[in-house]
């Protein structure tokens, strides 16, 4: 990603983000009150979501301000891998809080008591639902503008709400309306188990950044085409990719002439270059040439035997 196309992405990803804040402060507040008003463990639910959702869109904020910098003298590779730091931080308050939910639904099994302010707690989650539809208009705006994968990221996890106020309205209706006592605490249950299901998938993301698990086989195979495409390119190996917050990395060995000069070689290096970042202008980019026929003699992959090939090289 050049510098000038992270001057025009990061504010608009910052607008994104704050206005994230902006509307769990505002959801946070008025769901505080709906579940103290009638004591649904559903509404508890729903707030210790948007508790989260606060604090998902607090370090969605920080990631994109941190992560967009560019790299600096004791970080070459930039600084996207703090989003995954910070997203493992949010999987360990996210998991107490469904344990927590869980625990106060299971302990109202055995109560009796009714929950109140049904009309309320209805109102409450209906601004939550609309409030959630306009927020997620304007991150799939910008998303349009900046492709930026914390706000595609942040736009997921609202999306998940809109389940989880519709579960919200559902058990109170049944709860006082219908007068099935158990619906509050088994839709409580239900939303710490998403909510659990929601951590799990956030540390499996973070974990596969930090350890720098590779693309998708179909994205492999596009990256690879665009480059086979060029003219000189005589063959590819040790083709490796990774992701780091909102940076994308990938590099390998190309294959060219060997009655090429140094400076032939650079022009098809460059032509690579150049038709990779059209078609995809967010990954940085290395390559390493070599003679046609190059073997690397002291290559881990081939030792390990792990890669695909194409033009019958190792890739």
């Amino acid at each position: 990603m050049t510098e000038s196309e992270r001057r025009r992405i990061i504010p608009f990803a910052i607008r994104a983000a704050l206005a994230s804040v902006a509307m769990a402060l505002f959801l946070l507040a008025l769901k505080s009150y709906a579940a103290w008003s009638t004591g649904s463990v559903a509404m508890l639910g729903s707030l210790a979501d948007t508790g989260l959702d606060l604090l998902a869109s607090l370090v969605t904020l920080y990631g994109v301000k941190i992560a967009a910098e560019p790299a600096d003298h004791d970080h070459r590779f930039g600084h996207g891998k703090a989003e995954a730091l910070a997203a493992l931080f949010q999987v360990g308050l996210i998991t107490l809080s469904a344990a927590g939910i869980a625990w106060r639904a299971i302990l109202k099994f055995g109560d009796n008591s009714q929950t109140g302010e049904a009309e309320f707690g209805i109102g409450v989650s209906i601004v939550a639902i609309l409030a959630t539809f306009a927020l997620l208009a304007y991150q799939r705006s910008i998303i349009r503008k900046t492709g930026s994968v914390a706000i595609m990221a942040d736009k997921v996890h609202y999306q998940s709400d809109l389940f989880l106020n519709l579960s919200v309205i559902v058990a109170i209706v049944l709860d006082q309306y219908v007068g099935l006592r158990g619906a509050d605490p088994v839709f409580g249950i239900i939303i710490a188990a998403w909510l659990a299901w929601g951590a799990f998938q956030a540390s499996s993301n973070a974990i596969d950044q930090l350890m720098d698990k590779e693309w998708p086989e179909d994205l492999r195979k596009q990256f690879i085409e665009v480059a086979a495409r060029q003219e000189g390119l005589k063959g590819i190996h040790d083709f490796r990719t990774r992701r780091s917050g909102s940076h994308e990395f990938a590099q390998f060995h190309m294959e060219v002439g060997r009655d090429l000069t140094v400076a032939q070689s650079h022009e098809v290096v460059e032509r690579v270059e150049n038709a990779l970042h059209r078609a995809f202008p967010r990954v940085e980019v290395l390559i390493h040439v070599d003679p046609e026929g190059h073997v690397d003699t002291d290559n881990p992959l081939v030792e390990a035997d792990v890669t695909p090939h194409w033009f019958g090289k190792r890739i």
